[in-house]
């Protein structure tokens, strides 16, 4: 794993300068997103969304990565939407924003919850408006004891926007999804850690390190039953139970297909341990 953000490279030289305020690399099978705009604690512009929607996109397809961290450099996360480098439009008419928000901000939580490799988001610093939503929609979240969170729309007047109205009340209820979108307060770390909104929180050296041991793990385990085993958490808020057990029992019928599922099974029985392929 990189020794740091700053240390992830491409895997193939790239004259882009997009690349660099998005860094990316594969190791070991885990993919490594990297954010870095840290003059502005990484507000995500227009490109940088694309970028990333992109990244995801292909970690789904390529058989070669297995996980997926998402992190940033410097003492910012993500500020939120930074919409400078959006294209040029007219006049605004009514349908406008909505299409905006729909194709912007929606589009970057669905790509990390729509991902087949599970997305572990290793927060390094402030994580405020749709950066904070970018790492709620992750499966895991890592959080350095410096990070906070900020449900900021309402500071500014505004609606909470990419999926945080969906995301928040399934994480920890609509109360507390509502005082933290109606006060706009920053979230410390180990608040957001005791709410259930981080999974653990880290010194702020070691948040790299256990990054990229917790995606090693998963680089490693069984690629498709754990893809499989997102998409049903992710359904099982809005199923009924008949719907979700007969997606349960599907999901079950289609990984027993696969190598490691195979391999899982015959290694408990020979008494060894299972190498799994990600296939």
């Amino acid at each position: 794993m990189p020794s740091s953000p700053e240390d992830t490279t491409e895997s193939t030289e790239s004259t882009d300068p997009l690349d660099s305020l998005v860094l990316h690399t594969t190791d070991n099978g885990v993919s490594w997103i990297t954010l870095n705009r840290p003059e502005a604690m990484n507000a995500v512009t227009w490109d940088q969304r694309e970028r990333v929607i992109a990244l995801l996109s292909d970690a789904s397809a390529d058989p070669a990565v297995r996980a997926v961290v998402l992190t940033a450099t410097g003492r910012g996360f993500c500020a939120g939407a930074d919409l400078r480098g959006a294209p040029a439009t007219g006049d605004r008419v009514p349908g406008d924003v909505a299409r905006t928000i729909r194709l912007g901000a929606q589009r970057l939580t669905a790509a990390v919850l729509d991902c087949e490799k599970p997305v572990i988001a290793a927060v390094n610093g402030t994580a405020a408006g749709i950066g904070a939503h970018l790492a709620f929609a992750c499966d895991l979240v890592l959080a350095a004891e410096s990070a906070k969170f900020i449900e900021v729309f309402v500071r500014r007047g505004l609606v909470p926007d990419g999926g945080g109205a969906y995301l928040l009340p399934r994480l920890i209820g609509p109360q507390r999804a509502k005082e933290l979108m109606f006060f706009g307060d920053s979230l410390s770390a180990r608040e957001a850690e005791r709410l259930g909104l981080v999974n653990r929180v880290v010194p702020d050296e070691k948040l790299t390190e256990t990054a990229g041991a917790w995606a090693q793990r998963l680089a490693e385990g069984p690629t498709r039953s754990i893809a499989l085993t997102k998409q049903l958490v992710n359904a099982s808020l809005e199923s009924d139970r008949a719907t979700a057990f007969a997606a349960e029992a599907t999901a079950q019928e289609i990984n027993m297909t696969t190598h490691d599922a195979n391999e899982g099974v015959s290694s408990f029985v020979e008494r060894r341990t299972p190498k799994y392929r990600g296939r």
